[in-house]
């Protein structure tokens, strides 16, 4: 078997505003299926490309996570990466974004906004878009949450599409909503408002979808995992269960931060900063209900992960490394040194 390629977005090693020029930027690593032995190099110098999204005709996008922020869109070119275009984010310090055909949209943590970037057949951005240097839509809202340090106003930290695909989904941390945008033909939104307000304080950061219409919403401030069941009629997302996103450490109030949410081969995994783990849950009745299963240490600030060729490769920001673990067991298989690592994506 051959080696998977993945995409990596490193920051400086200080920080999304440290000082550049070491290592950050993209890194393509490889997985040995065989082993999960890994390796990397530098394919891009970016600043703080914090998250990546692969997209259509072998494009590749990074958000940079700065203020006022940026999207970079490269093409694959064999091993290496050709930066097309860089335009602006629409807001500061953009964190996620989510592919279609028609766009590619932002979501922005600094200024709580979804950007909209319309995207031509071949996946680059359309030359409305590279006339305006940034987006054809921003749109934001008011509100705030219970805590002061962290929900003073809104902060988008994903989107995702309904199940039904009629509607980009956006988790505001800020103001603990899971935010409804009607999608266009052509790809453009509408707000129509929240889909499902969440209880005080959960601070809503990653999404993924579930068996039977469910969404998984991991809540970034009150350390736990939210399942909801959409609901086409209305465009509601409705409350089924919460679990705490981890057991071991797992303490709301404390510096423990639950990050990306992930649905592999019928399991949940989670990954929860602080206590340093990768949850393993089971999905039952449907995909309403998830049961722990299992805790795997990785490192500190365990920020994305990636779950490929029966490995769990898992970027370990604090630790600045990225590893590799079977998907059935706990030991290290590969690991690979990186500063800063944030987001790691399949080739």
């Amino acid at each position: 078997m051959g080696e998977t390629a993945l995409w990596l977005g490193a920051y400086p090693p200080s920080g999304p505003e440290g000082p550049a020029g070491q290592g950050e930027g993209i890194w393509r690593l490889r997985l040995d299926p065989r082993t999960g032995g890994l390796t990397g190099a530098l394919a891009a110098a970016l600043p703080a490309p914090s998250f990546l999204a692969r997209g259509p005709g072998g494009m590749l996008y990074a958000a940079s996570e700065t203020a006022p922020g940026t999207v970079t869109a490269l093409e694959v070119v064999g091993e290496g990466l050709v930066p097309v275009a860089t335009v602006a984010a629409g807001g500061d310090s953009p964190c996620h974004l989510l592919v279609t055909e028609q766009a590619l949209y932002v979501a922005t943590y600094g200024s709580g906004t979804v950007s909209v970037l319309p995207l031509d057949a071949d996946g680059r951005f359309t030359a409305q878009v590279l006339a305006s240097g940034g987006p054809v839509q921003v749109h934001g809202h008011q509100g705030s949450g219970p805590r002061a340090d962290r929900q003073e106003a809104p902060h988008a930290h994903s989107t995702m599409l309904s199940p039904d695909g009629r509607y980009v989904l956006a988790a505001d941390l800020g103001t603990d909503e899971v935010r409804r945008l009607r999608r266009r033909p052509d790809g453009l939104l509408d707000d129509e408002g929240v889909a499902a307000a969440l209880p005080p304080g959960t601070g809503p950061r990653h999404m993924a979808h579930g068996p039977g219409g469910h969404l998984y919403v991991v809540g970034e401030l009150d350390v736990t995992v939210h399942v909801l069941r959409w609901d086409a009629e209305s465009a509601t997302a409705v409350p089924v269960q919460v679990v705490p996103a981890c057991e071991r450490g797992c303490v709301s109030g404390t510096q423990v931060l639950p990050s990306h949410v992930a649905v592999h081969d019928g399991d949940v995994w989670v990954g929860v900063r602080g206590s340093d783990v990768v949850v393993r849950f089971s999905v039952h009745d449907g995909g309403a209900r998830l049961q722990h299963e299992h805790e795997r240490p990785v490192g500190p600030w365990p920020r994305h992960m990636a779950l490929v060729g029966g490995h769990l490769v898992t970027a370990v920001q604090n630790a600045g490394r990225v590893t590799s673990h079977a998907v059935a067991g706990d030991r290290v298989l590969g690991e690979v040194t990186v500063p800063f690592p944030a987001c790691v994506v399949p080739h």
